[in-house]
Formats: C-alpha cells, structure tokens, sequence
C-alpha cells in the first residue's frame, strides 16, 4: 500500500467509536448495538465503528432505523466508520448515514450485492391453494426487492454512483476498495 497522508488528525472523534460491532450482522449484533448505543454519552456526536462479512440485512436495517431516529429527534450527528471490511449487511447499515457522515479506514473494502434468497416450494394439495402459495413467495420476493432497491438508493445517496450502475455491479458482488469509494462519493473520506 503506498504512503497516504494521515487524515485522521483531521477527524479526531474518529479515534474512540462510542459504539464498536465486528463479526456477522445478526441478532447478538444488534444486542450489543443496542447496549453500547445506552451507554454511550447523551452529547455530542456519535461515532459507530463495524467490521463485518454481513449477515442479516434486516437487522442492519433495525440499527440504521435507530441512527436514524437519533438523528431525527435530537438533531445530533451520528458517523460511521468502517474497519477492514464492511461486506453486504455492513454496508446496508451504513446507507442509513449520509455520505457526509461515513469514513473508512485505509485497506477497508466494501462489498455491495443482491440480497439472497434461499428457499424451496413445496407444491402439493388442492390445485387452488397452489396458485396462493405460488403469488405468496412472488409477494416475498418482490417486496425483497423493494426493500434491497430502498437500500441502494440510500448507498449512492449524494454520491457520483447511479442507482443503475449499482444494481447492475451488485449482481455480481461489487468490491470497492477504501479509496475508491471516496474518489466514488460513497464515503467522505479514508483514514
């Protein structure tokens, strides 16, 4: 890796993360997500820091919707950083800050795909009941859609990605590298 510039002196709340997650999105997760937020001080600014491969979008979704929230009844700032990875539910969580607010340290790699279904269909019984099953899972599966489509919006949020530039990478994994997401706008900056 070649010689950066040190831009964490620009950045100093950046060094203590109030709230610090690392390994798979899940429920322990957001428990101890949801632990850290209420002990961490009542003022100032927020600073949440994550490591992750991914895991489960929806509970990425319930942290961000408590940021969220933070931000939209005490008007206090909320950043986020990302640490060496922040891989598919990670990087849902930090669509909830505004580009403004999100850093990554150097040699951090995103990854951006499609959310992932695996399930099977049983078809058996009454013909009738068959075509209720079947326009039930097309439901879950279009509202999947829905949701990932809200959450890829809210990535390239004020950044110089499209939506469309998006949905097509992300079909494939999309891995960007810590400077690239910057030069991107889908970070403020790499430390």
């Amino acid at each position: 890796m070649p010689d950066t510039p040190n831009n964490a002196v620009n950045y100093p709340l950046l060094a203590r993360p109030h709230i610090q997650l690392y390994g798979p999105v899940n429920e322990a997760m957001y428990a101890a997500f949801k632990d850290q937020l209420a002990a961490a001080p009542p003022d100032g600014p927020l600073v949440l820091s994550i490591t992750t491969l991914g895991g489960d979008p929806e509970m990425a979704r319930a942290m961000g919707d408590s940021i969220r929230l933070l931000r939209n009844y005490t008007g206090r700032a909320a950043l986020f950083l990302g640490k060496v990875a922040v891989y598919s539910a990670g990087a849902t969580l930090m669509s909830a800050f505004p580009v403004k607010h999100r850093f990554l340290t150097r040699g951090t790699r995103l990854m951006l795909h499609e959310r992932q279904m695996d399930s099977t269909l049983d078809l058996s019984g009454p013909l009738t009941g068959l075509s209720v099953l079947l326009k039930a899972k097309l439901h879950e599966v279009e509202h999947s859609i829905r949701i990932q489509e809200e959450g890829f919006r809210a990535i390239v949020a004020e950044s110089r990605v499209s939506f469309d530039t998006l949905c097509e990478k992300a079909r494939s994994n999309w891995y960007i590298d810590a400077d690239e997401a910057r030069d991107l706008g889908l970070v403020l900056d790499v430390i």
